[in-house]
């Protein structure tokens, strides 16, 4: 079997900034350290941060006063940082600094007076933090059908962002009808959509042009990694999201001759590498990369631990 790895694929600045603040903070303040919600969606990253120490919680309220709370890479509301202030826990902030743009972009709309529309997928942490950070009448839309629906009180004042993990098609589907329904309509186009989300999309409709099927390493509540297996099947190609090579249907690849392999921005490469390992173990394999975007952005840790 030819297997053919997409490039770029995994880990991306965000997911790399938020594991380096909890293991920083680890060091810095000795464990416990508390993080709510999962860091990234990805059970293999929380599981070696639980080994180093980390306790992950659903709620501030499961946090001992005082202690350290690191708030995952998603963001939150508004709410749980006051919320945390209150109970006297010494908060750090890992939400993503692309994450935070969009919150900055939607509280500026919202202080000119504007109504805004967020494109998103309901209960998504990241969505529901920013629901939370703009203090204002937001509505939330996730397809062109929600848009032909949408009532808003003065649609010469209206603006949108997006959630940054989408498939870029799919929100300029949804911001082109926006536009369409209220031409008034100010905002970002896809510009919201990460660097990195926008770079593996692109590589992996390249790996789909070239193999006869697309495995993507990633969690299922990993919004990012979804939408690479959904670009694999909009491509014409089989595309199958698992988790680690123990959720591989060895079927799948029965008749596949050439395989592409990626993975979504908080998976680790290990688990890329033991997929590899567990093909080797059933099928000769030739091992071959795409070219494609190298990756070097990096963003800064919290001051409190630089």
């Amino acid at each position: 079997m030819r297997v053919i790895l997409a490039q770029p694929r995994g880990f991306c600045a965000g997911v790399v900034r938020a594991i380096a603040i909890v293991e920083r903070a680890l060091a810095k303040y000795g464990a416990p350290v508390y993080v709510r919600h999962e860091i990234v969606h990805n059970r293999h990253v929380v599981d070696a941060l639980k080994a180093q120490g980390a306790i992950f919680v659903e709620s501030l309220g499961e946090i001992p006063t005082g202690a350290v709370a690191i708030f995952s890479a998603h963001g939150v509301p508004s709410e749980v940082e006051r919320d945390a202030e209150r109970r006297g826990l010494a908060a750090i902030d890992a939400t993503c600094p692309l994450v935070k743009k969009v919150h900055i972009e939607g509280r500026r709309y919202a202080a000119q007076g504007y109504e805004v529309v967020l494109i998103g997928h309901e209960g998504h942490p990241e969505v529901v933090g920013t629901l939370g950070q703009i203090d204002g009448r937001v509505h939330l839309v996730a397809t062109v059908e929600d848009v032909a629906s949408l009532e808003v009180a003065d649609p010469e004042h209206l603006a949108y962002v997006t959630q940054t993990t989408l498939s870029v098609d799919e929100t300029r589907a949804v911001a082109e009808a926006l536009h369409r329904r209220f031409p008034a309509i100010e905002g970002p186009d896809t510009k919201d959509i990460c660097y990195a989300t926008q770079n593996r999309q692109t590589a992996v409709r390249d790996l789909a042009a070239r193999v006869d099927a697309v495995l993507v390493v990633g969690a299922a509540n990993s919004s990012n990694s979804n939408r690479l297996r959904e670009i694999a099947v909009d491509c014409g190609v089989p595309g199958y999201l698992v988790d680690d090579v123990d959720a591989v249907d060895w079927r799948w690849l029965d008749t596949v001759e050439t395989l592409g392999i990626t993975a979504g921005a908080s998976a680790p490469e290990s688990v890329v590498d033991a997929l590899i390992d567990g093909i080797r173990k059933r099928r000769s394999v030739e091992l071959a990369v795409l070219d494609g975007v190298r990756e070097t952005m990096q963003f800064r840790l919290p001051a409190v631990l630089a």
